[in-house]
């Protein structure tokens, strides 16, 4: 119980403390008038309140992430705590604050957009590549699931329950901004509070025993921590998915100042209900052992539905029921919008990307994978799906550093090099050591990831002494 509370306020007081730091080495400007004025086109540019644009960031980059992903995370013991709060506001917080704020700097850019600036064409050209992939691949994912609940409480077949999803995915692509997702989207992501603020009060005030993080329990399970915990857990942690999801909001916003708020907060906000679905998790089955089982026999939907139903009756397993299908539709919606927005960005030199024409064709042409492939096993893709979003969030980080030294703040790379590096060796040594990588050798692998890890490291250091050179020689020709 003790870890859980602290657990928690460490978010708070880093969301207090940290994301100033952050939001000073971005260096804002109120006076500055945002896209959503500059450009307004009445489609993806409308301003609208931040609150709003809170409430939106938030169910884009949550959805069921933190609660599958947490909840999966669990099994890895308290240890998951730690990653969850120290991901949040070192690593998550910072790389949604600067994919946000870099978006709406250049006029709400797309992440390739922001990738070429700052690390050249080359890396815009393979992350367009990488982004879309990860779209596609979460539209799918996010189909699936929901379809197949709905299916069992509908007179729908699975396969009319996709097409209906997909319907929805549709239609908000194609719609502007404020008639769908800045109407509805409030709503749903008081669902996904109320859901979480009830598991934790149950969990606190109920008879029940978080357990706390000491020597003995940190890590009860077989699998190894490094590096699979910080694929297994993004969403609450740092995910690479919140960087293409971002622009979205920042499309919106009315002044630079909001940014904190919208962007380091809805990662905060995300972080703690990561933590209490991971403690709800680690406590309801009597530990990890218990866990792995209701997992096995009903996988994470039918976890979180017996624990829901279970801890709050009725209510909850109306709310669980009303999440599972609602919340990753929520994702899906904006990745395939996202998609889109990414798709024309890419191709706007040679043709009107305000056309409702162009905006609807992008739209098929994007969500025809993604509906072929929702109607595969949806467990089989996640296994792509968090490694591609890890090397997403990694390649983000590594803008920031870029965007910092360049900008002439060398003192402040830091907020995202240490992250960045990190990252690096967890992407490195996953798909070395992962089933769908090279799948080597566990030794091996750590020892592979270590030194590729460094090198990236050697050429860090070297750009650090290279911006220092550059910013003398301007020091004396002044």
């Amino acid at each position: 119980m003790v870890t859980f509370i602290a657990s928690i306020v460490l978010l708070i007081v880093g969301y207090m403390i940290y994301s100033k730091v952050v939001e000073k080495a971005f260096s804002i400007d109120d006076s500055r008038q945002t896209p959503a004025y500059t450009v307004n086109d009445g489609m993806d540019y409308v301003p609208m309140s931040w609150w709003k644009g809170w409430l939106i960031q938030l169910l884009n980059i949550a959805g069921l992430g933190p609660i599958f992903g947490a909840v999966a995370g669990a099994l890895y013991g308290p240890v998951a705590f730690i990653w969850i709060v120290v991901g949040a506001i070192f690593a998550g917080g910072v790389h949604d604050y600067f994919s946000g704020m870099l978006s709406l700097k250049h006029k709400g850019a797309q992440f390739p957009e922001i990738v070429g600036k700052y690390l050249g064409p080359f890396a815009k050209k393979s992350i367009i590549g990488v982004s879309l992939i990860l779209m596609i691949l979460v539209t799918a994912a996010f189909t699936a699931g929901p379809a197949q609940l709905l299916a069992q409480v509908t007179p729908l077949s699975f396969i009319g329950a996709i097409f209906v999803v997909f319907a929805y995915f549709f239609i908000s692509a194609i719609l502007p901004i404020n008639k769908i997702i800045g109407r509805i989207y409030p709503i749903f992501g008081a669902v996904i509070i109320i859901m979480a603020v009830a598991i934790g009060a149950v969990l606190v005030f109920g008879n029940y025993t978080i357990p706390n993080l000491t020597l003995s329990n940190m890590h009860p399970g077989e699998l190894p921590v490094w590096p699979l915990l910080m694929v297994t857990i993004s969403c609450g942690a740092i995910s690479g998915f919140h960087s293409t999801q971002s622009p979205i909001v920042s499309r919106t916003m009315k002044k630079e100042s909001e940014g904190r708020k919208i962007f380091y907060g809805a990662m905060i906000g995300e972080g703690v209900i990561a933590l209490i679905w991971a403690a709800a998790g680690m406590t309801f089955f009597g530990g990890t052992g218990g866990l792995q089982s209701a997992l096995a026999a009903g996988g994470p939907a039918g976890v979180i539905n017996e624990m829901s139903t279970t801890m709050l009756g009725t209510v909850g397993g109306v709310l669980a029921i009303l999440a599972i299908i609602i919340l990753p539709i929520t994702t899906g919606d904006t990745a395939l919008r996202s998609s889109r927005m990414i798709v024309m960005d890419a191709v706007s030199k040679w043709i009107d990307p305000d056309k409702k024409g162009t905006v609807i064709m992008a739209t098929v042409l994007l969500g025809t994978p993604a509906f072929l492939l929702s109607m595969i096993d949806y467990t089989f893709l996640w296994r792509y799906v968090g490694g591609t979003n890890q090397i997403t969030a990694t390649i983000m980080l590594w803008v920031v550093v870029s965007y910092l030294l360049k900008e002439g703040r060398a003192h402040a790379h830091y907020i995202a090099g240490i992250p960045a590096l990190f990252m690096t060796g967890v992407v490195t040594t996953y798909f070395v050591f992962a089933p769908e990588g090279l799948n080597l050798d566990y030794t091996i692998s750590l020892i592979i990831g270590g030194a590729l890890t460094f090198g990236v490291f050697l050429l860090y250091v070297r750009q650090i002494i290279r911006h220092k050179e550059i910013a003398a020689k301007n020091l004396v020709l002044e």
